[in-house]
């Protein structure tokens, strides 16, 4: 493969990644609007819905700038991110009905929370990338 062409392909996963972490920061920022408005600025049920609406419709956007960023990966890097997608996948499977179970038959004295499962599926999916990088290198 010549230069230009390596140069290209590094240039296009670079712009695909800058255009999938402005989608991501702004789906963060569009569930802190949704999540934290009706608490400090606003007491209206319709505004709420409509900044959840917007929520969903930027996380389509983020989504869709995944599906991007993995069409242009080359092979072993999308084979490292579907590996860590699948051990993230069982993880949150497997790890948040067993985190439910134990609230619902009350082996832990607090009510399972939905963002204790978001981290635990952030840091498996970024454990298996290191591990995956480490393992093709």
């Amino acid at each position: 493969m010549s230069t230009t062409t390596t140069g290209s392909i590094r240039e296009r996963t670079r712009q695909n990644t800058v255009r999938l972490a402005i989608w991501t920061g702004a789906w963060v920022v569009t569930l802190a609007i949704a999540v934290f408005g009706p608490i400090f600025v606003w007491d209206s049920k319709a505004i709420s819905l409509a900044t959840i609406l917007v929520n969903i419709g930027v996380g389509i956007g983020m989504i869709m700038a995944n599906k991007q960023h993995l069409d242009g990966l080359d092979e072993l890097q999308r084979k490292i991110q579907l590996e860590a997608m699948a051990v993230a996948l069982g993880v949150g499977l497997v790890g948040g009905l067993a985190y439910s179970t134990m609230d619902i038959t009350n082996v832990i004295p607090f009510d399972a929370e939905i963002s204790n499962l978001v981290m635990l599926i952030s840091f498996a999916y970024l454990g298996a990338i290191f591990a995956g990088r480490r393992k093709y290198q």
